[in-house]
């Protein structure tokens, strides 16, 4: 390598440190100003722009040119946790009080409703049991006032049977939270479903009560962070 070779790469690596302990400067005292359900946001732009900074030098190019389009994508990643998802939190725990359903935030800013079984599916069925009913009632109410959320609703069976038959059952589950909200007036594009079958268990498939634990339908709910522009 010729030393000018030399003298132009040393020059990027120090060009990236520099952009990179400023951006870490930048995130630290942004954080320590805002509010909770804007530091996703912040945290994302932070990292965009490190790694479009450091992109942008390790292969030559504007680093400034790099930084601005890393800060770009990193502005859409991740979900806010505002006033609105604290009250669907709230009211969703009101909701499901004495019913065995987990609500809680996760730290993604996801609010999420962990279903047992007992009040969900019977086995082997996909059809609704009434006091799942009054849950999704709750929550289809609280989504048609946020019209910018979305929902994920994945569905998971013990290992009891065979693949060909929990994979399609549990995916079958989910749908039929979808349709449910979906005549809620929650539009079904808003819905994203998926079945894990039994490949996810939280509890050991050994006995009947780490079975029931496994027999679940997970929803997440999340206010996607608005993109920032540069």
């Amino acid at each position: 390598m010729s030393t000018s070779q030399i003298s132009s790469s040393n020059a990027r690596l120090r060009t990236v440190a520099l952009l990179s302990a400023l951006s870490a400067s930048i995130a630290i005292t942004g954080c320590q100003t805002m509010g909770a359900q804007e530091k996703g946001t912040a945290t994302g732009a932070g990292i965009g722009a490190i790694a479009g900074a450091i992109l942008s030098s390790s292969t030559g190019g504007k680093a400034g040119t790099g930084a601005v389009v890393g800060g770009v994508a990193g502005a859409v990643i991740g979900n806010i946790w505002s006033k609105k998802m604290e009250d669907q939190k709230r009211a969703m725990e009101q909701a499901t009080q004495n019913t065995g359903v987990q609500v809680s935030q996760t730290p993604d800013n996801e609010l999420k409703l962990n279903i047992p079984s007992d009040i969900s599916f019977d086995s082997g069925k996909a059809d609704i049991k009434p006091e799942l009913r009054k849950v999704l009632d709750a929550f289809a109410q609280g989504m048609t006032q946020q019209p910018n959320t979305l929902v994920r609703v994945i569905g998971h069976t013990d290992s009891s049977g065979s693949d060909a038959i929990n994979d399609p059952l549990s995916l079958s589950r989910a749908n039929a939270v979808r349709n449910y909200l979906s005549d809620r007036g929650v539009t079904s594009n808003r819905v994203e479903t998926l079945g894990r079958g039994s490949h996810e268990p939280v509890a050991a498939n050994t006995s009947a009560a780490g079975r029931a634990q496994n027999r679940r339908v997970e929803i997440f709910m999340r206010e996607p962070a608005p993109a920032q522009k540069s």
